[in-house]
């Protein structure tokens, strides 16, 4: 059945025995031999009736075009006489072209590598031949196909023979024609050759073969040599007339330049349509590729990075599939058609595109890729922190040599180091810069000390954080906070070493490389795994990262503070490697030439002055602003320390760090150095504020004791908010860390640091107590010390409930009275909760301090108390003393005994009516102890006065009993022991001074004395109410 195909394809010169369309070779077939005329004398050739398929009829005339069976035309049209198929030369198969087919050549579409197989073809290669065709042909078989093609070659040279010995008079006929058509035209100019000579020279026994061409030349020669011998030897096939073409020459010529002139416009167009049509149709095959690079620069501009990789990779589809034309035309050796040249070429032009613009975009990337750093504000910037990723990814589609992957780690790490380090260093100068405006700015009035101190923050209560301190102090201390909040947040700088890390980890554990591409043909699979030292350069890298990070704070808290600012208005001169691109905003935030904080803007000639020298202990605290209290130290300074224990916490996380022991200790090392250091900082400013807690004091009556001033309860806050501030200090007890390691972190604080804050809480009641006396005891100056007028102690206290809450600081009585009411609530109530406050918040014991502090109280309290009481004790004695001194004291001798009290009785009650007027109206609580102190002293001054008369008479004796009893009785709601002592004493020597008859007698005027005392009472009752009133509210109090 093969053999009939081939057959048939071979004889109707088709290419496949069901063809779909009309071949288009047998519309080009030449018909003029069915032309010719039929009759040789001339006439008009009839044409014959051809059908539509003539074309493919088999007649004499096809046999002559077609001298082989199944041969072909070139391109050209030429035929020539290698055939589509042949069998075997060896005799294994009929057909050479259907081994190839089977063994999946394609022989069929390439007709040059097809034609190296055939016998016919001037290209046949045999050992290609045998490598093909016989490649499983055993020794034997090829042996017999040698026999085979020398049988074969054997039959042909027969058939040669037999041909040529049955044609032999044929070819010696055509031979002798063919010399003597040759002869005569070489010999046309020239004499010519008698006929005899010709003759002659003619051998006899080959007359009968020669004699008609011989007659024939003759006769041709007779009629040549008639023409001019000038214009036959133009013609003869000799050399000077360049072989019989030189009298045709110059017509040619001229035809020919006439005929360029003509037409060679019109063929040139025609050239130039075919060879436009022809770049036309392999434009329009080569579409594909031709849109490659302007879909990659569409796709770049878009970044659309997916369509780029695909579009890219096709482009290199295109490029290998012109490699593989080009690879094998070399391979086998043959032309490559026209439109594999349009192709190759094209795709060359394409990949030349393709390539500059792929080239210039991995510039673009990798440029973007190592400035991506500068451009992450935030851990939290997701979009941001996704963009390095999306560059990666197209890096390692397109395929690059370095590796993206380590050159973003590299990057990002070299950009958080100069970060950290150049924020630092400019947080630190701006820092500096405020803190000397501060300190040599004015000291804060006490008006201004009095407001802050009274208005501690409580624990939620943050809107009060703006009036605990002045507006400069709190701009500082707001500075100090960002700064370390930069540093030492997730959102921060920290947070960004940490994601580093991650990061960095993620490709080390290889998790990263999971979404990226491995490229094309897995270019970029190499880039995925990172080089041990590569994974050890990478946590030294973090490691050194978390070291200065640790170094900036520990030099923060550690450092005093600094003396070159210069950096902030004379900023580097740029290097060569200084990037010349725009500043991103990060960048042009840390960069000195760029601030626009105008606090920060100064004539470099002219630089704020170093902080003046003064002995404050401020001076030594670089994070400490002049002249800021300790209420907002421990406001500012807990979150802080929150912020670097936290911070700490985190970095211990870090496994490069966690597994070095040296590294762990460090960051406790830190922790604890800032913490010591702000907690001495804060005890500097809680001892100068302990002495200014006088101006706690304003003079006005508490709301829910009328009987003292606000200052226990500011003075109870005041210390309260320190203590609690510092608690959290120095036990950190806010830190919080997502993650393990910060137990290990956060020790408890040393018992040295807790001792130092024991003995500042002492020294801070002791100052406090002693400004407490000092108000009491000095004038009061209203502008200096506590005395604020009215409307601005309702400005800082709010509202009050009237006028008579504000008490006149000028009476230095009530101000005496009013600190001894305060002093007993201090002993009483606010000292005890201070103390049990600091015992249940630092987790100790306050036995001999709380001992200490008690003492300290009584003895201040007393000391007080007499220096109210001794101007009236004094007035009281020079009242008394002189009158009982006095000749005028003795009764007269008129009347039989005394009916009445003496004037200094009176004087000296309507003394203590005042005093306890003053007392009660003030400070009621105090009423019972002062009176009773003045009995005391009254009693005393009798005692003293009774002492300075030598005797007494029945009257005389009379009349001191009389005295001493009514101011007794008077006085009985505030007699105490030492009294009742002091009058026993005070009969007793008015026994010892009168004679015997004298107390006998008294003793029978006892009755009667008694019912004039009674009746004096009696008279007295209205003057005298004041002592009767206290007692009785003391009773109805104590029975309610």
């Amino acid at each position: 059945m093969a053999d009939d195909n081939r057959i048939i394809l071979n004889h109707y010169n088709i290419s496949t025995p069901y063809p779909t369309e009309w071949p288009p070779e047998k519309d080009d077939s030449d018909g003029s031999e069915d032309e010719k005329p039929n009759n040789e004398k001339g006439g008009l050739a009839v044409p014959r009736a051809k059908t539509r398929y003539s074309a493919l009829e088999y007649s004499g005339t096809e046999r002559r075009r077609s001298l082989v069976p199944g041969s072909e035309k070139t391109r050209d049209g030429v035929e020539n006489l290698v055939q589509k198929d042949e069998a075997d030369p060896l005799g294994t198969t009929g057909s050479v072209v259907r081994v190839l087919m089977q063994r999946g050549y394609p022989v069929e579409e390439d007709q040059l590598f097809r034609n190296r197989f055939l016998l016919s073809s001037t290209t046949f290669n045999p050992a290609l031949f045998l490598s093909q065709v016989h490649s499983n042909s055993s020794t034997q078989s090829l042996l017999e196909g040698l026999d085979y093609l020398s049988h074969s070659i054997d039959q042909k040279s027969a058939s040669l023979k037999i041909l040529v010995e049955s044609n032999f008079e044929r070819f010696v006929r055509a031979k002798t024609t063919i010399d003597s058509v040759y002869k005569e035209m070489r010999n046309q100019g020239t004499e010519p050759v008698p006929e005899r000579s010709q003759a002659y020279v003619r051998p006899r026994n080959s007359a009968h073969f020669r004699s008609t061409s011989g007659q024939s030349s003759t006769a041709l020669s007779k009629g040549v040599n008639k023409a001019l011998p000038s214009d036959k030897k133009k013609n003869a096939l000799v050399k000077e007339s360049e072989y019989g073409v030189q009298g045709i020459k110059a017509p040619l010529i001229e035809a020919a330049v006439k005929a360029e002139e003509v037409w060679g416009p019109v063929l040139g167009g025609r050239d130039r349509e075919e060879n436009l049509k022809t770049i036309l149709a392999s434009v329009e095959k080569c579409q594909g590729t031709l849109e490659v690079g302007v879909a990659i620069s569409e796709s770049i501009k878009r970044k659309d990075y997916e369509k780029l990789a695909e579009e890219y990779t096709r482009a290199r589809g295109y490029v290998d599939d012109a490699r593989r034309i080009a690879d094998i035309a070399i391979q086998n050796q043959a032309q490559l058609s026209e439109s594999q040249v349009h192709q190759i070429v094209i795709t060359a032009r394409m990949w030349l595109d393709v390539e500059e613009q792929i080239k210039q975009f991995k510039r673009d990337v990798w440029r973007r890729l190592t400035s991506e750093q500068a451009n992450i504000a935030t851990p939290m910037d997701r979009s941001q922190q996704d963009d390095h990723v999306t560059l990666i990814k197209i890096l390692l589609e397109l395929g690059v040599e370095d590796n993206p992957i380590w050159v973003w780690l590299l990057g990002r790490y070299d950009n958080l180091k100069n970060k950290m380090n150049l924020m630092f260093e400019r947080s630190r100068v701006e820092i500096e810069v405020l803190r000397r405006r501060l300190a040599n700015g004015e000291k804060p009035s006490l008006q201004a000390v009095a407001i802050h101190l009274k208005n501690p923050i409580r624990h939620g209560a943050e809107d009060k954080a703006k009036k605990v301190d002045s507006a400069p102090v709190l701009e500082l201390w707001n500075l100090i906070y960002a700064s370390m909040n930069n540093l030492l947040s997730m959102q921060g700088v920290l947070g960004e070493v940490l994601g580093f890390w991650e990061k960095a980890q993620a490709h080390i554990d290889g998790k990263a490389q999971k979404t990226l591409p491995v490229g094309i043909d897995g270019s970029s699979r190499k880039h995925h795994q990172l080089s041990s030292d590569g994974v050890r350069h990478l946590q030294d890298g973090a490691a050194e990262l978390i070291d200065i990070l640790r170094e900036h704070v520990a030099s923060f808290f550690a450092d005093p503070p600094i003396e070159d600012i210069s950096s902030l208005y004379s900023p580097l001169p740029p290097t060569p490697q200084s990037p010349r691109s725009p500043k991103t905003p990060t960048t042009a935030l840390l960069s000195p030439q760029f601030a626009q904080d105008s606090r920060f803007k100064f004539d470099a000639q002219n630089p704020p002055p170093s902080s003046p020298k003064k002995g404050e202990p401020w001076e030594d605290f670089a994070f400490w602003p002049p002249y800021a209290n300790s209420l907002s130290g421990v406001h500012y300074l807990g979150k802080i320390l929150v912020l670097v224990g936290t911070a700490a916490s985190e970095m211990a996380s870090v496994r490069p760090v966690s597994i070095s022991n040296n590294s762990l200790e460090k960051l406790k090392t830190v922790v604890s150095g800032a913490r010591e250091r702000s907690a001495r900082a804060i005890c500097a400013a809680w001892n100068s504020d302990a002495e200014m807690c006088k101006v706690l004091e304003d003079w006005t009556r508490a709301p829910d004791r009328r009987d003292m001033t606000r200052m226990p309860s500011n003075f109870s806050t005041f210390e309260e908010a320190v203590m609690s501030g510092l608690q959290k200090i120095l036990y950190l007890s806010e830190v919080t860390s997502t993650k393990s390691g910060s137990a290990n972190i956060i020790v408890p604080p040393p018992s040295k640091l807790l001792q130092m804050v024991r003995s500042q809480l002492v020294t801070s009641l002791y100052k406090a107590l002693s400004g407490m006396v000092e108000n009491a005891e000095k004038p009061v100056n209203i502008s200096t010390i506590g005395g604020i007028d009215q409307d601005l102690s309702l400005a800082i206290q709010g509202p009050t409930d009237g006028a008579s809450d504000i008490i006149d600081p000028s009476n230095r009585k009530l101000r005496m009275l009013l600190t001894l009411s305060n002093l007993t609530a201090l002993r009483q109530t606010v000292v005890p909760h201070l103390i049990t406050h600091f015992e249940t918040s630092f987790s100790t014991t306050l036995t001999s301090e709380s001992s200490t502090i008690n003492n300290v109280l009584s003895q201040i309290n007393t000391q007080l108390f007499q220096s109210y009481t001794r101007s009236t004790i004094d007035r009281l004695r020079n009242i008394i003393k002189p009158a009982i001194a006095s000749s005028a004291w003795s009764p007269p001798t008129t009347v039989p005994r005394p009916t009445q009290v003496r004037p200094y009785i009176y004087d000296a009650l309507l003394l203590l009516v005042y005093v306890h007027s003053e007392v009660s109206t003030t400070a009621a609580p105090l009423t019972q102890s002062i009176i009773s102190s003045l009995l005391e002293s009254l009693s005393s001054a009798l005692l003293d006065g009774f002492r300075q008369r030598k005797s007494f008479s029945l009257r005389e004796l009379m009349q001191a009993t009389l005295d001493v009893e009514f101011a007794a009785q008077t006085l009985s709601h505030f007699t105490t022991d030492k009294a009742s002592e002091i009058q026993s004493q005070t009969y007793l020597e008015l026994d010892r001074r009168a004679d015997a008859d004298a107390s006998a007698r008294l003793q029978g005027e006892l009755p009667e004395m008694r019912a004039i005392l009674k009746r004096l009472r009696e008279k007295t009752r209205g003057e005298f109410a004041c002592f009767r009133k206290g007692r009785e509210r003391e009773r109805r109090g104590g029975a309610a």
